[in-house]
Parts: structure tokens; C-alpha cells; sequence
């Protein structure tokens, strides 16, 4: 690969590569830089595959929501048929977007809001108001460009540049960790979403470990030990592990009581642990005994990052009517909230002039299979699986 196009120069990235118990982060442009971002945003999201919301966030056929993809913005719709699509944002006219990023709609036709070019759900356009007029217009060569589009457990995933090996090869054998929770058949009972002033990737490494835990989270270390569990050896691009649940708590909550229901099909052992599961290189899969809690994480610039958490409930817990999740809700948006003061001071750190990458330690297994997962990224030019120490 031509190292014009590395956004890093491979010395800078000896550290990070360095076997582990020699390793250091990254270097400080790599959170900081405007080219890194932009290189990233096109080899990391648009070249790979990034999640984008769930299948049940189109319920219905003709149901639509725009999103942002790396530097582009994806129509998600559900067709005729009932089967979700995605297609690049972008009017076949004059390029005005059909939504505007986090908008949605509904209906059989989708319209482009600046000269009313219509598309069917399909894609075809249906009617370019005048332009029938034009001898040489042509209605079937400017339909909507179509996005590459795959479905896992009920999330949505895009590749923008159609280009990257199927989602199942990315995800390698992830499916074994997450396949007992059926999260496909969970009801989303509440969102929560914030925006961060932190590099997309302090917020991933932030989550690969709880080094931290006992200096910023004392109401998470009341129901977990903060040295326990064990990280797994991922064949795909994800990294993550275990932590075990306190003798007395059923789950990541205040009190540590859950006020929900199982999740069905759990073996012994997953009924008394949490999985911290992330799929390269922006969803997040926190898998309870009794809920799955996802961060979708949206760079919004090299300092900045949007996170949408979603918490994910048995049907069981919503039948009747008046269920309450803020047992859950509650205990992560205060977790969450420390965090994100750690992620934004650190930003702040590695913007300074005397900023040098630091030393991985033993506890920070996971955040070295992260960084060499991004640094390799980096050499390469693609995303692959980390390396484990």
C-alpha cells in the first residue's frame, strides 16, 4: 500500500504494535487530526461495515429513516415486501437529501422535498414533475443508488462502499457469545442518547476496560467486581469478555435487583455475568440476564461523537402493560455520564502539546486488542480482527 495514503506514519505506530506488556496507546493525532478522521471515517465505516439502528425501527412497509454512515447519509426503508433496504441519501436530480439525517417518514412513495422527484419503494423513480417533457429523459436510469445492506440478530448493518467481505466473515465468532439471547425477538423499551466531546475511538477503549471503575464508578462497583471476568480471543473484528455479577445482584442495576423478567434460554453462568461485546467499529452489545443495553456510537468530527443507547427487554416485560425500565436506565445513564467526563477530559489530554502515549497494562487487554485492531487498520488500509496477547 502506498504510504501517501497512510493517515499515520507506521513509526508513530510502533508502540501501539508492540507485543503486550511493551505496548502503549495510540499517538495523540489519531483522536485529534481532521485527515485521520476523514481517512477514517472512509476505511473504517464506509469501506467496512457499520450498524445503524435496528430492523423494528421500520415497523411497517414505507416506514424510512436517514442516517449517517461514516461521511455519507443511508435511506434505511422497508419495502413492499417487508424487507428492509438502504440506499444512498442523495435525490437523483440536484442531490438533495430525501431526509434529513435522524428524520423519518412513512408511506408508499418517497419524495424528495426540493423539486418532488418521487421513488417507489424500490428504488425506480416514479415521477419527475416537467421532465417528461426532455425527449432524451430517461424514468429507469435515475433511481435511488442502491447501499449494501445486511441484517444480524435485529441490527442493521451498511457497507457505503459495497466493497467488504460479507458481514458474517466480520463478525467471525461473535454469533456463539450473543446467540442464547435471541436478540432479534427483545422489545426495545427505552433510548437514551448524548453527545460526547470525545474521539469516537476514547469511547470504545473507555469501554474495553474497567481499570478505571473503582476511581469513577462507585455505583457499578457495588454490583460487579471490577476485576473479573476474562476477555475472548475474536476470529472478526469485535473485541470483548466477561464480568461477573456481585453474590447479591441479578443484575447491572442501583440496587442490583432486576424489575424485569430472564431472558429465557441463559445458561447458569450467563445469568450471573454481563458480556461487554464490540463490533468494530462503532456498536456496543452489554448483554444482561434480563436485558441487552447496545451503544451505537455516530463520529461526528475528531473531537466529537454522538451515542445512542438503546435497552432491549424480554416481551415478557412489556405484556402487561407499565413496565418500568428505569431500574436500567437509571443505573447507565449515571455510568454513562462518568464515563463520558473520563472520555472528554482524556480528548483534552491527547490535544496537548505534551501528550505521549502511555503504557497498556495488564488490565487493559481489551483496549490493546481495540488499538491494534485500529493501528493495523491503519498499515493496512481495511479492517481486521485484533491481535490477542
Amino acid at each position: 500500500m502506498d504510504t501517501v495514503l497512510l493517515p499515520i506514519e507506521p513509526a508513530r505506530l510502533e508502540g501501539a504494535l508492540a507485543p503486550f506488556g511493551a505496548s502503549t496507546g495510540l499517538p495523540g493525532e489519531a483522536y485529534t487530526s481532521p485527515a485521520t478522521f476523514a481517512w477514517e471515517m472512509r476505511h473504517f465505516f464506509e469501506d467496512s461495515w457499520v450498524c445503524v439502528g435496528r430492523s423494528a425501527d421500520l415497523p411497517q412497509a414505507g416506514d424510512r429513516r436517514a442516517v449517517k454512515a461514516g461521511a455519507e447519509s443511508a435511506l434505511l426503508l422497508r419495502d413492499t415486501e417487508g424487507t428492509p433496504s438502504a440506499f444512498f441519501n442523495v435525490c437523483r436530480h440536484r442531490g438533495h437529501e430525501l431526509l434529513e439525517a435522524g428524520e423519518t417518514a412513512s408511506g408508499e412513495r418517497v419524495a424528495c422535498p426540493y423539486h418532488g422527484w418521487e421513488y417507489a419503494l424500490d428504488g425506480r423513480l416514479r415521477s419527475a414533475p416537467r421532465l417528461g417533457r426532455r425527449a432524451s429523459f430517461q424514468v429507469g436510469e435515475h433511481g435511488l443508488a442502491p447501499m449494501r445492506l445486511s441484517e444480524w440478530n435485529g441490527w442493521l448493518f451498511v457497507n457505503v462502499s459495497g466493497e467488504a467481505p460479507d458481514l458474517a466473515r466480520h463478525l467471525g465468532n461473535l454469533e456463539e457469545h450473543v446467540l442464547a439471547y435471541a436478540p432479534a425477538g427483545l422489545v426495545s423499551a427505552a433510548r437514551q442518547s448524548y453527545l460526547v466531546r470525545a474521539n469516537w475511538k476514547l469511547i470504545g477503549e473507555n469501554y474495553h476496560e474497567c481499570y478505571h471503575c473503582p476511581q469513577i464508578h462507585p455505583e457499578l462497583c457495588r454490583v460487579t467486581p471490577s476485576d473479573s471476568g476474562e476477555n475472548y480471543a475474536p476470529t472478526g473484528a469485535w473485541v470483548g469478555g466477561s464480568m461477573d455479577l456481585m453474590e447479591h445482584a441479578q443484575t447491572m442495576s442501583m440496587s442490583g435487583r432486576s424489575g424485569g423478567f430472564p431472558l429465557p434460554g441463559l445458561s447458569d453462568r450467563q445469568r450471573r455475568q454481563v458480556y461487554y461485546l464490540g463490533v468494530f467499529p462503532n456498536l456496543y452489545l452489554s448483554l444482561h440476564p434480563d436485558y441487552v443495553l447496545t451503544h451505537r456510537v455516530e463520529p461526528v468530527g475528531p473531537d466529537s461523537s454522538r451515542v445512542e443507547c438503546e435497552y432491549l427487554f424480554s416481551p415478557r416485560a412489556l405484556a402487561g402493560g407499565g413496565f418500568d425500565p428505569s431500574y436500567a436506565t437509571e443505573f447507565w445513564d449515571v455510568t454513562n455520564k462518568e464515563d463520558w467526563a473520563a472520555c472528554e477530559s482524556v480528548q483534552r489530554g491527547v490535544s496537548s502539546r505534551a501528550f505521549q502515549p502511555g503504557p497498556i497494562s495488564g488490565p487493559e487487554d481489551a483496549v490493546y486488542q481495540f488499538i491494534t485492531m485500529v493501528a493495523d487498520g491503519y498499515v493496512t488500509g481495511r479492517v481486521s480482527r485484533p491481535r490477542v496477547p
